[in-house]
């Protein structure tokens, strides 16, 4: 599955881990996250991550 970086504070969303704290569980895509689903640490929206290239 594809991880997701939050450009302005670095956090990773890796859709194996989800974010439990935030609702959001493990196995759930990006894509599959609600539209208002915030980072749980800088709090932007999903418009502030990009997807990362390994």
């Amino acid at each position: 599955m594809k991880k997701y970086m939050c450009i302005p504070c670095g956090y990773i969303y890796d859709p194996e881990i989800g974010d439990p704290d935030g609702g959001i569980a493990p196995g759930t895509s990006f894509e599959d996250i609600p539209d208002d689903w915030q980072c749980p640490i800088c709090f932007v929206g999903k418009e502030d991550f990009e997807l990362i290239t390994e």
